[in-house]
């Protein structure tokens, strides 16, 4: 009876399921020892860190298509194997065949006690402290695009050349970036990624395109060298803003642009500051109405640019001179455009209003301001009587600023 149990003793202690940390209890039996091993199987013993991690952070596949999980792959497991080594621990020990040698010369090497390093034990202390306080290298705000540090906004570099011509001048910037499907006979649902971009060299020479590709690299390189290949010569007045203003239109798109005096800056949608900096457009308002997709955005912004006309084109169009009265110069009138054969009739009602006749016959509406009920109360126009000193103080103070880093 004694020789049976020992004999399945020494059989669990040979096989890989022996743990000694599930010996529950010593019992005695008509004189006889018996051990009592159990080992409780779950996955956690059964896979390996590396799934149970995943298995943890994963979203599931339709959880991913509803924007689940898009931070997942920021959070990275510790590996705490790192800076420890096989019979090196707390109470460390010399195991020949393991971590030091069975003979060294010819003496037999024993097991035996090693003396305890604190450094180590701090050095692996800090170093596991050290892989949770790891940050992601952030973006130059220069570089950064229109949300952080997603695709829109940012620049990719100018197009790859081709032969001996070279795009050095050149700045591309993405538009869109999306994920699109496909649904294949034999492959099913194929997922690929979508990107818009547009190219330019500040000095009206511009274009744009789309592609599509299984992965983003790939797609991004795409566009921009298809970008590069269909270049766009636009004419700029003054090299900083339009000709004139003009009304243009792509599906449900609409997309009112204004000519606006040096120094106005650019009011209008991002995807159109986008474009507009990299043809060298300086001084633009663009109103959009109806849908704001940036596919349409940026055909109906193209479409406009190109169809408008210059101030001698305007002229011999309408048979009148092209004449411009600006406030700057103190209403000094300044003949822009003169008709090839002028004509001796009398002014032409028809063109009157320039910029009736540049938007095709179409009214801007210009909504009423809506002031709000306290408007013309005591209490309002009292704190108006009080402000009134401070009205410019916030802009000296910020052209003081500005001032001061010259």
């Amino acid at each position: 009876m004694l020789q049976r149990y020992v004999r399945i003793l020494c059989q669990a202690r040979s096989s890989s399921n022996w743990n000694y940390s599930q010996i529950l209890s010593v019992k005695q039996n008509a004189g006889i020892q018996y051990l009592l091993c159990f080992r409780n199987t779950s996955f956690f013993n059964k896979l390996p860190a590396e799934d149970i991690w995943r298995g943890v952070t994963a979203v599931s596949n339709a959880g991913k298509k509803r924007g689940r999980g898009k931070g997942s792959g920021k959070k990275v497991a510790k590996d705490l194997n790192k800076g420890q080594s096989l019979g090196m621990g707390r109470n460390s020990r010399v195991w020949p065949g393991l971590n030091s040698p069975v003979l060294r010369g010819y003496e037999l090497v024993h097991s035996q006690k090693m003396t305890d390093s604190h450094d180590k034990v701090n050095g692996i202390i800090k170093l596991r402290d050290s892989m949770s306080n790891f940050r992601i290298m952030k973006l130059n705000p220069i570089d950064r695009g229109w949300s952080g540090s997603k695709m829109p906004g940012r620049s990719i570099g100018p197009p790859d050349s081709v032969g001996e011509e070279e795009f050095s001048s050149f700045d591309t910037r993405v538009l869109e970036n999306k994920i699109v499907f496909i649904m294949k006979g034999n492959m099913g649902r194929k997922r690929r990624y979508s990107v818009l971009s547009v190219t330019g060299n500040g000095n009206g020479l511009a274009g744009f395109a789309t592609a599509k590709a299984p992965e983003v690299r790939t797609a991004l390189r795409k566009s921009k060298n298809r970008a590069g290949q269909k270049l766009i010569n636009i004419n700029l007045c003054e090299n900083r803003t339009i000709y004139h203003d003009f009304y243009t239109a792509f599906g449900k798109t609409k997309i009112y642009c204004f000519q606006k005096p040096d120094g106005y800056g650019l009011i209008c949608h991002r995807a159109i500051q986008t474009i507009c900096k990299v043809i060298g457009i300086k001084d633009l308002y663009a109103k959009i109405e109806g849908s704001t997709n940036v596919q349409h955005i940026v055909k109906a912004f193209f479409i406009g640019i190109m169809q408008q006309r210059s101030y001698k084109n305007i002229a011999n169009e309408t048979n009148l001179y092209v004449v411009q009265k600006q406030k700057a110069k103190n209403g000094y009138a300044e003949v822009k455009g003169m008709p090839y054969l002028p004509t001796t009739n009398p002014y032409s009602a028809a063109v009157a209003d320039y910029m009736h006749f540049t938007l095709g016959n179409k009214i801007v509406l210009k909504e009423k301001k809506i002031f709000p009920f306290y408007f013309n109360s005591k209490g309002h126009q009292l704190y108006q009587t009080k402000e009134e000193r401070f009205r410019n103080q916030a802009f000296v103070r910020l052209h003081d600023l500005v001032n001061s880093y010259f």
